[in-house]
């Protein structure tokens, strides 16, 4: 079976007839550490010590050893635990899920009791404030008829949806109730991988389980979603840990618990949290005004691999390719070209392309932006303006673009300029077209009628132009290319 993203709300579907009960094997295990036999712990709960003599060879490995004992998450849960909360949906209208068709029909009264029982679906949340606003993901309450939240002193509540986003996953819940404990939110952006971590929620309708795990890798892409950069961890997340809360040693929530990485619906190991600095602006949006707004800065970026970085002169892949900017939009206003690497944005650093959605969209449309680009092989600073983004409008296109690593010694192009009348019926800017391509330039993805709009930042109006500029690329071009409707750079190995 193939792996997929799926997101972790567990869905239980009741019928009305009788069912054959189904066990699910919960047997725990339990397995001897190396560590039992030769540590033990203190009476205050101090770190792990040892209760042998140990050699001068263990003596050099404990001086070199960076991490000694393991956390105790206890008083975190006593803490915080109270605040998690589990949230039961029922579908507002199940019956558009009927089965149905000819050979349906002479069992159309058990589909018809099928059909008319609702859709029912479970997830988990937490209380960010002392009145009753909770945080959950989307497609926790995607199509709710009634939701119930139910805390951990089992007390159950009527919720209604204040506002979701599916871009980002975030969903804003209300109950009605006073001096509810709440949770801290802390800084996902000085999570580091490797760092302890901790989920709590109702996998498979188990209320407040405990699981732990450490930060795998920040700022991952999972190209459905533009606006969230995940914090991937190894922590055991399930069907029904959706919206719940990943906490840091500090008793922070750092993220929501949203999706999973799988081949058989459940946990694998790959687990992933929308930041919660991307929830929280949300949460704000949705109850301050019930719609989210983003900016927007008329772009089109792709991802800087090893090719690219060496043919601009950067020290090592990072930031985002500029491969087209819209007229008159603030991208061309604030001074962005083509070929520019966005390297950073309000201060942040922008080590992959998918970072630039997020960090502008969560910019107040109007305001000053301060950023950092790379062009003519040095840093340069611009400031822009971010607009709002207008529905069906997209922000930014993501596109990557790699190249075989092989040199032929020729890029393998066959090239020539466009008459006015060409360039006129087909709609481009550019005056070079690929007629024929073959070794470096086939392998990296060039294809004939292809448009070379211009060599690293420099735009070409002739082929004596491109050629120049072509000569002057010891390792790498980096070819802007318009395809149709689309412009992206080809990074290109040359001899």
């Amino acid at each position: 079976m193939v792996a997929q993203w799926s997101r972790i709300a567990v869905a239980v579907v009741s019928v009305g007839i009788g069912m054959a009960a189904c066990s699910r094997n919960l047997a725990a295990t339990t397995e001897a550490t190396p560590a039992a036999a030769s540590t033990s712990q203190s009476a205050s709960g101090g770190a792990l010590v040892p209760t042998s003599s140990p050699s001068s060879v263990d003596t050099g490995r404990a001086q070199a050893r960076m991490v000694s004992g393991l956390p105790d998450f206890s008083a975190l849960v006593d803490l915080y635990g109270p605040a998690v909360v589990n949230v039961s949906v029922v579908e507002k209208d199940s019956s558009a899920r009927a089965s149905g068709g000819a050979a349906a029909e002479p069992f159309s009264e058990f589909f018809k009791r099928f059909r008319d029982q609702p859709a029912r679906g479970e997830g988990s949340g937490f209380i960010v404030s002392p009145d009753g606003y909770i945080l959950t993901n989307a497609h926790v309450v995607k199509d709710a008829g009634e939701v119930t939240v139910r805390t951990t002193d089992r007390r159950e509540y009527r919720a209604r949806v204040i506002g979701s986003d599916e871009p980002t996953d975030v969903a804003v819940i209300k109950i009605e109730a006073k001096d509810l404990p709440t949770v801290k939110l802390g800084d996902p952006s000085r999570l580091k991988p490797g760092e302890w971590v901790i989920a709590i929620g109702s996998p498979f309708g188990f209320d407040n389980s405990v699981t732990a795990g450490i930060v795998s890798a920040t700022s991952r892409s999972m190209g459905q979603s533009t606006y969230a950069s995940f914090i991937q961890t190894d922590v055991a997340v399930n069907p029904g840990n959706s919206g719940g809360p990943l906490f840091n040693l500090d008793g922070e929530v750092v993220g929501i618990n949203s999706q999973i990485y799988t081949s058989n619906g459940t946990y694998m190991g790959l687990s992933f949290a929308v930041p919660i600095d991307i929830a929280n602006n949300v949460r704000e949006q949705l109850v301050g005004t019930g719609r989210v707004t983003r900016s927007r800065i008329g772009v089109k970026i792709g991802e800087v691999n090893a090719q690219l970085a060496e043919s601009f002169g950067l020290d090592r892949p990072r930031g985002a390719l500029v491969s087209d900017v819209e007229d008159d939009s603030p991208g061309a206003k604030g001074g962005l070209q083509p070929g520019d690497v966005i390297l950073k944005i309000a201060g942040t650093s922008i080590e992959r392309s998918q970072q630039v959605p997020a960090e502008i969209s969560k910019q107040k449309p109007g305001s000053t932006v301060n950023v950092e680009i790379w062009r003519n092989n040095k840093p340069q600073q611009l400031t822009v303006r971010p607009e709002e983004m207008q529905d069906g409008v997209k922000q930014v296109s993501l596109r990557e673009r790699g190249g075989d690593a092989g040199m032929t010694g020729k890029l393998g192009l066959s090239v020539r300029e466009l008459t006015a009348a060409e360039k006129a019926g087909a709609g481009v800017d550019g005056s070079v077209l690929v007629e024929d391509v073959e070794g470096a330039a086939a392998r990296a993805g060039v294809r004939p009628g292809d448009v070379i709009l211009g060599v690293g930042s420099k735009r070409v109006s002739s082929v004596k132009e491109f050629q120049e500029l072509a000569k002057k690329s010891s390792r790498a071009v980096a070819l802007l290319v318009q395809r149709r409707d689309d412009q992206f750079f080809i990074p290109v190995p040359v001899g």
